[in-house]
């Protein structure tokens, strides 16, 4: 992934980010730098908090405008307290590949997840984050015996995973 361009991000764009982590998963970041970077070879733009690429920019299902969410480095030093979804060491190979989720593999969703949210993805054995996905169902409605729920996005092992400075 080639860097297009880089720069420290202004304070009122700062503020968005930690509002929207907070409300959307519960997660404080507190940190002293916040630069955005875009790609020249790829669709993600991503936040590097403290010099590591804690947050992306996901396109809105609702309006296509770019919403902040965790990366799964971010999800995993910032564990995220809501729109988490969890799932059972069978999955864990699929998941870390980039597959989309399906119920079975699903162990427990926050009741919060309504359909079209974005949702971090860990596993049950060590509680590590595997991948950044969007809902599509509730989350009351995700553990079952078929369908899939969780459209991928991003996950270990991509290039975005492996990005770094």
């Amino acid at each position: 992934m080639n860097v297009k361009s880089r720069h420290h991000l202004r304070s009122d764009s700062v503020a968005d980010i930690a509002d929207a982590l907070a409300d959307n998963l519960g997660v404080e970041l507190d940190a002293d730098s916040f630069e955005k970077v875009e790609f020249e070879d790829s669709d993600w733009d991503i936040v590097l908090v403290d010099g590591e690429p804690y947050v992306l920019y996901v396109e809105s299902e609702a309006d296509g405008a770019a919403e902040p969410f965790l990366t799964v480095q971010g999800a995993n030093a910032h564990p995220p307290e809501k729109h988490v979804v969890t799932v059972d060491t069978g999955a864990i190979s699929f998941v870390s590949d980039g597959a989309d989720i399906m119920r079975p593999g699903i162990t427990e969703a926050d009741d919060d997840i309504s359909e079209g949210d974005l949702i971090a993805v860990n596993e049950e054995a060590h509680g590590k984050f595997l991948a950044i996905g969007r809902a599509m169902a509730a989350g009351s409605e995700m553990v079952g015996e078929s369908g899939k729920v969780v459209k991928s996005i991003h996950h270990v092992g991509d290039d975005l995973f492996e990005f770094s400075v």
